[in-house]
């Protein structure tokens, strides 16, 4: 028979006296967590070899201390690395549609970029006033005076040639015209017509001949006047490279060891020496004041001269580490802006902005992979930038191919850095699955654990988790007996006695909870009691629905017995998640036995409301039956199982122990003990096995029991493989430790048996039969009788026979 087991089985306890320290206060600090040494070697790894592919994915539960120790152990290895160079953004003069990347070491581009704001800001000053001086007037003036003499000196000469041979050369509204002269007046038409023929025809020749003159000298008036505009442009490009040589020179000399920075501060003096009409005074109107645009600093006609810094670093701070919380496509690899004009966009270099690659880069860039894949082509994104090796700022229409506008395209930045995807381990394994590339770009899985073994080594360093935890929350001080409280609570956290839960989120929250009823009770340190109505008020918050459960049970809505004996009826218990809490409940199972075919039939998967496990865990009982009693002869046996009163879905084993002795009382007509429940599945020899959720599915049916008042003749029978996943409630413990309540552990069917039904389940002897009077013999000659009727019935059935 099953051994009824102790209460010291029953709870494994963390005894205050072994604990270092009074109070939390007298404990060193933990750096990391405990029991992550193979994340902690794959991280190592994965920082360690800078090869590309070599990626880090951190899976494992959530809550479990990921992100920390990640960031931690990142912010330790980037400390030793050297500072990544900055990047900047500047104009490309020959194409502004694909704006130039900048590359400084560090520190250097955010001078840079403050010293170009400064040339243009004293440009703006100097060189309206170069124009407007004296001297540059003057000469001005001469170019002005030489084109208007050279033009002046030509049609004076036509004209006195003209006037030598009597024409006149005059100004019409429709231009020059040449016209006869007589007495020094200009012949009118109606007189002109009454000269001489051979007269008029000389005045004629006369005229043709200087108006063939005539335009050809006013053919040459674009040449003359383009040499005018050739002469202007000279003296204003000498005299803007007197002005802005000196103050460009000044940025020379601070980065002269730079060649990148030197040839575009080249690329700056010739377009300002080529647009030095955008100074002229007469021009000023409309970009004299700086801050013209709206805030964006020098008026639009100077926004070329700028420089975007898009990320710059401290010299000395070692390799950045950056965390993206809003991982879409524009902060992953950065965005163009645009601003409105006229009521139309638009953009330029200088509107260029950062994503979290460009701010990683040179470093390490840590991901929420739920979010990152929840976010549209974010991941495309990364994959295509992880893959070129650069960073490429484009629209998701560019990236698709879909923009038929034009925008700008910006010189891609080379990309050097190592992403951390951080998610559940569920999510690794399927992105592995199906996503090639994933495989390719994340080579490096850091697996977290969420359990360590309790050890004595492992009690005193979570007590020193637990002081590091209270100290950075800023916590009253945790005595021995709180520490303990805890450590006990991360064993039921992971249901199972012999290990510790390092689930940092519940952990750090059940520290809170308690200091805070610490706290309302006027205690300066927090002890074990505070730690326990934490406990209680975590599960009294969500114990609505198992409290409502309970209560129809206890009216008789859910049928369950827990006292008396009825044949072929047991309580078997189920488990329920709801809201991060479990809790068990008790389910009444039936068995009815009859003449059949040997048929066992699941009443829940017939009417498909049971899952393939439980399905699997019923056609094991027939494996049982077979082996055990039709070794000889067929089973003639009908049978049916149901989970009574169950309107939901029924999955899983854990219950096939209990059906099994459900069947067995049919077949034996043995009844089964009410006040007793029992959990486990079971094997086709009959052997126990370990099953989930063995303490709330205790705690459900003495919850149950407890209500109704206990008699001390009920008790919970589980897999003995189960007890040293023991972590029971104070409440259970002592009710068995006054003798009201058993907790049975068992090892095979026949031990359950003995236990229901108070009879002695029997072993067969040498020619396989049970002794007379045992459980196995009355349901072997049950099922005997079955077989002889079945027999018979066909006998009568056969030709030639009578009814």
């Amino acid at each position: 028979m099953g051994k009824s087991l102790t209460p010291d089985q029953l709870f494994t306890t963390c005894d205050p006296d072994l604990l270092p320290g009074d109070t939390t206060n007298d404990l060193d600090e933990l750096p990391g967590l405990i029991g992550q040494e193979r994340a902690i070697e794959a991280v190592s790894f994965g920082i360690g070899l800078r090869r590309a592919g070599y990626n880090l994915y951190a899976l494992g539960m959530s809550g479990t201390g990921k992100h920390s120790v990640i960031a931690d152990y990142l912010r330790r290895e980037a400390a030793k690395q050297p500072t990544p160079d900055d990047w900047c953004y500047v104009n490309n003069f020959a194409d502004p549609q694909r704006p130039n990347a900048l590359r400084l070491p560090a520190g250097r581009a955010g001078p840079l970029r403050d010293a170009m704001r400064k040339l243009v800001e004293e440009l703006t000053a100097v060189l309206p006033a170069t124009f407007e001086s004296e001297d540059y007037r003057a000469r001005r003036e001469v170019i002005n005076e030489q084109f208007k003499q050279q033009s002046e000196q030509a049609f004076g000469d036509l004209q006195e040639r003209a006037k030598a041979r009597q024409i006149a050369l005059i100004r019409t509204p429709v231009g020059l015209a040449l016209a006869p002269l007589k007495g020094g007046e200009v012949l009118p038409p109606e007189e002109f017509e009454k000269l001489p023929e051979p007269e008029q025809k000389k005045i004629r020749e006369a005229i043709e001949t200087l108006q063939g003159q005539l335009e050809a000298l006013v053919r040459r008036i674009p040449d003359w006047e383009r040499k005018h505009r050739e002469a202007v442009r000279a003296l204003n490009h000498e005299v803007t490279k007197f002005a802005v040589d000196h103050l460009i020179q000044e940025v020379r000399n601070q980065y002269g060891d730079l060649p990148e920075v030197l040839a575009y501060l080249a690329d700056v003096e010739r377009d300002l020496v080529e647009n030095a009409g955008d100074f002229m005074p007469q021009m000023q109107p409309g970009m004299a004041a700086v801050g013209a645009e709206g805030g964006d600093g020098p008026g639009r006609a100077f926004r070329r001269y700028q420089v975007n810094v898009l990320v710059e670093h401290e010299p000395g701070k070692g390799a950045p580490i950056y965390y993206e919380d809003r991982p879409n496509h524009q902060m992953i690899v950065g965005r163009v802006e645009h601003i409105a004009r006229f009521g139309t966009l638009t953009t330029d270099f200088t509107l260029l902005k950062p994503g979290a690659l460009h701010k990683a880069n040179g470093g390490y860039l840590i991901l929420d992979a739920v979010k990152l894949l929840g976010n549209g082509f974010a991941y495309e994104s990364l994959k295509r930038a992880l893959r070129a090796g650069e960073i490429r700022i484009e629209t998701i229409e560019q990236m698709l191919s879909l923009a038929t506008t034009i925008s700008l395209e910006p010189e891609a930045i080379p990309l050097d850095l190592k992403i951390v995807l951080v998610g559940e381990a569920e999510l690794y394994h399927m992105l592995h699955a199906y996503d090639p590339d994933f495989a390719e770009l994340f080579k490096v899985p850091v697996d977290f654990e969420e359990r360590i073994d309790r050890s004595s080594r492992n009690t005193i360093l979570m007590a020193r988790l637990i002081a590091t935890s209270v100290k950075r929350e800023k916590l009253r001080p945790f005595n021995r007996s709180g520490m303990a409280r805890v450590i006990e609570q991360a064993s039921r956290m992971v249901e199972d006695a012999q290990k510790l839960s390092v689930h940092m989120r519940s952990l750090n929250d059940l520290l809170v909870e308690a200091d805070h009823h610490a706290g309302l009770a006027g205690a300066t340190e927090v002890d074990g009691g505070h730690v326990q109505q934490a406990i209680d008020a975590q599960r009294r918050w969500l114990d609505r629905i198992p409290q409502r459960l309970r209560e129809e049970m206890l009216r008789g809505t859910y049928r369950i017995e827990t006292s008396g004996q009825v044949v072929g009826q047991i309580n078997g218990l189920s488990v329920f998640g709801l809201g991060g809490r479990s809790f068990g409940r008790p389910s009444r199972i039936s068995a009815r036995v009859r003449v059949g075919r040997g048929e066992l039939i699941d009443i829940e998967r017939e009417v498909e409301l049971g899952g393939p496990l439980h399905s699997k865990g019923v056609l094991i009982l027939s494996g049982f039956l077979g082996g055990r009693f039709g070794l000889n002869r067929p089973l003639a046996l009908g049978a049916s199982l149901v989970f009574e009163q169950s309107y939901g879905g029924v999955e899983g084993d854990s219950a096939s122990m209990a059906e099994l002795c459900a069947l067995m009382s049919a077949l034996s007509d043995l009844p089964i003990r009410q006040g007793l429940a029992m959990t486990g599945s079971v094997d086709q020899s009959g052997q126990s096995q370990a099953i989930g959720g063995v303490n709330e599915k205790i705690e459900g049916f003495f919850e149950l029991c407890a209500a109704r008042g206990l008699t001390g003749e009920q008790g919970v029978i589980i897999p003995a493989s189960n007890v040293k996943h023991l972590m029971l409630r104070e409440a259970v413990v002592a009710a068995v430790r006054r003798g009201e309540f058993h907790i049975h552990a068992i090892d095979h069917v026949d031990e359950a048996l003995e236990i229901l039904t108070g009879e002695i389940a029997g072993s067969p002897g040498a020619d396989g039969s049970y002794p007379p009077g045992t459980i196995n013999a009355k349901a072997a000659k049950r099922l005997a009788d079955f077989a002889e009727r079945a027999a018979a019935f066909g006998r009568k059935l056969e030709p030639g026979r009578g009814a």
